[in-house]
């Protein structure tokens, strides 16, 4: 397994020294920043770049959300895990907006917290069951009421949200990823989303997913 460069955004000291403890215990994982400000986390990327981030989505002065943005605008491959508590799905909806990978709750156990940060260090998205849950019953935005998809756009809109690449899915549909990538792009217009993890909850909330 490679080594993953993990840094920690959250004000409340006694919650970032315990996932840092967490994180130290985990083989291959490598907290390599901690900050207690977005501001002191942004002056960070002026010189380095963790693989992954762990962001506190509230925080005083700069919160998660505009400290992910503004992280994204300068390192758009940047890979954020937004640290949430259960209630807090307004600004969950928005930290979907501005571009996380993910999110893992407060109150998650290391088993969690090791999937999490694993999953979206290789590229995927991960999300604890009761935040989906959560998610999925609230609107992140009006629905269209004519998403006409073909066939083909369910079966890549299905694949898409369970993490699978464009050349995955190319292999597994015995196309091209060329094409792949033009059948994403219709489910995202269709949808109107604008990423993947906007797009998880959108199907959820549509039932074109099902949790398992």
């Amino acid at each position: 397994m490679d080594q993953i460069n993990i840094a920690v955004v959250d004000d409340h000291e006694l919650f970032r020294e315990g996932i840092i403890l967490v994180l130290r215990q985990i083989r291959g994982f490598n907290v390599v920043f901690n900050a207690a400000r977005g501001n002191d986390f942004l002056e960070y990327l002026q010189t380095s770049k963790p693989d992954v981030v762990l962001m506190d989505i509230n925080m005083p002065g700069m919160n998660g959300v505009e400290t992910t943005l503004k992280a994204l605008q300068k390192h758009p491959d940047l890979k954020v895990i937004a640290v949430t508590m259960l209630s807090d799905t307004l600004h969950s909806m928005q930290m979907i907006e501005a571009g996380v990978k993910g999110f893992v709750l407060k109150k998650g156990n290391k088993n969690e917290l090791r999937q999490a940060v694993t999953e979206v260090f290789n590229g995927g998205n991960y999300f604890s069951q009761e935040i989906l849950q959560t998610l999925a019953s609230r609107s992140l935005r009006n629905p269209r009421s004519n998403n006409q998809f073909t066939n083909r756009e369910l079966e890549v809109l299905d694949l898409v949200c369970k993490g699978f690449t464009s050349q995955e899915i190319a292999d597994k549909l015995f196309i091209s990823a060329k094409t792949v990538e033009g059948h994403r792009t219709n489910i995202f217009q269709k949808a109107n989303v604008r990423n993947i993890a906007a797009l998880i909850v959108w199907a959820l909330q549509n039932n074109f997913l099902t949790m398992e």
